[in-house]
């Protein structure tokens, strides 16, 4: 009878038989081990690797739209930023009105200066904005708070300071209340950002200061057009509508003929992230898939080892027939070698598995995603290698004839 008896009585066989031959049946079972290990090492570091640029993504801001301002080609020349002086004020207020997936909208007028604090001084940029921008590009503050629409409204001497500034210029010590003087200017220092790193290029996000725009407009640049407007879609799934929507409106504002090239750009940055992050599921799905390949090659070896012991056990084999024994209970047997080899292998080779990845990641400094569904499909394929794979072996052993076996030597 198939019973759960029946079965704890092949497995505690199983164990004894190879118990027997402990060292042919560790080093079957190290197939197995590597095979497993590969699979879930390979997992967890891609994983790691996904889930370190999804961060990126919500790093970058809440279903970021970004508009800005020149062409990529005008009159067969290459422009960007601060060469087209077409995007307005008026422009992000249309924006807003006329396209309602938009959230959130910030102006945006930025440049490179010099800012100094009594004997330190430091290169940086500056980002003209309003209010909007924190949560538009997710930025938390560290300390302080950001400046207000009344304060946008004056054009205000004021700034917040990213990290980076602020450990040039301050050190470890706390910079808002103070002044600093930003090209021949006071400005005072409200509040810190919240550190970000760098970005996907490799540049350092928080090597910046931001103003109001009407400050950066006003005092530092001297202008009336911006460099960008930064957006927010209120969902992801709405930003390709919103990209072809902004694009006619702004073709439509700024007087665009049909056939003349534009004059802004819209960039959608979670499009590069996205790409990278389905590269990166796909790089490791085909490694996983490699790796898979080292348990096959370890079910091989099951099998080979399985049709040996089959061959040294022919007379044990014919002696349990004549005992009263049936196919079945042959073939139980022998499948419960396989798989007792196979449940080992894996068991090994998951603790193996979790413990390179670990080390890879330290080595590397790579994030690590041990996937439990990764272990426990690695553990249920090494289960199927050895019901694969011990099935020959164990069919050939149960049609074995008795009188000839008893005979085998």
């Amino acid at each position: 009878m198939n019973s759960p008896r029946d079965a704890v009585v092949a497995v505690r066989i199983a164990w004894s038989a190879l118990s027997r031959n402990g060292l042919r049946a560790t080093l079957t079972a190290v197939g197995i081990t590597i095979g497993t290990s590969a699979v879930i090492a390979t997992v967890a570091i891609g994983e790691g690797g996904a889930a370190q640029i999804h961060e990126q993504l919500l790093m970058l801001g809440d279903n970021l739209v970004w508009v800005e301002a020149g062409g990529r080609t005008v009159n067969g020349l290459r422009t960007g930023t601060g060469t087209t002086p077409t995007l307005v004020l008026a422009d992000m207020r249309a924006m807003l009105q006329e396209v309602p997936a938009l959230k959130a909208c910030s102006p945006q007028v930025d440049a490179s200066i010099q800012v100094i604090h009594g004997h330190q001084n430091w290169r940086t940029g500056y980002r003209g904005v309003s209010p909007e921008y924190l949560s538009i590009r997710r930025w938390e503050l560290a300390s302080g708070e950001a400046f207000s629409p009344q304060q946008v409204d004056s054009a205000a001497n004021v700034c917040l300071l990213g990290r980076s500034v602020a450990g040039h210029l301050f050190g470890d010590d706390d910079p808002v209340g103070t002044t600093l003087r930003v090209r021949d200017m006071p400005f005072k220092v409200i509040g810190t950002l919240a550190p970000k790193g760098q970005n996907v290029q490799g540049n350092d996000q928080d090597d910046f200061i931001m103003v109001p725009f009407t400050t950066a407009q006003r005092k530092l640049k001297g202008v009336t057009y911006l460099d960008d407007i930064m957006c927010s879609a209120a969902a992801a799934e709405a930003i390709p509508a919103i990209g072809d929507e902004l694009t006619r409106l702004l073709r439509e504002r700024h007087h665009l003929v049909p056939g003349q090239p534009d004059d802004f750009n819209i960039r959608k940055p979670e499009d590069v992230i996205k790409a990278q992050e389905d590269m990166a599921q796909t790089l490791t799905a085909l490694l996983a898939g490699i790796a898979t390949i080292s348990l096959v090659v370890g079910g091989v070896g099951i099998m080979n080892i399985m049709l040996v012991s089959v061959t040294e056990r022919t007379r044990e084999i014919g002696l349990r027939m004549a005992m009263g024994a049936r196919d079945g209970d042959i073939r139980r047997q022998f499948l419960a070698e396989a798989v007792v080899l196979c449940l080992g292998g894996s068991a090994a080779g998951s603790l193996v598995g979790v413990l390179a990845s670990r080390g890879i990641a330290e080595a590397m400094d790579w994030p690590m995603v041990v996937s439990p569904t990764a272990v426990g499909v690695a553990a249920a394929a090494a289960i199927v290698t050895g019901l694969v794979f011990g099935y020959y072996p164990a069919l050939k052993a149960s049609r074995q004839d008795p009188i000839q076996a008893l005979r085998y030597e």
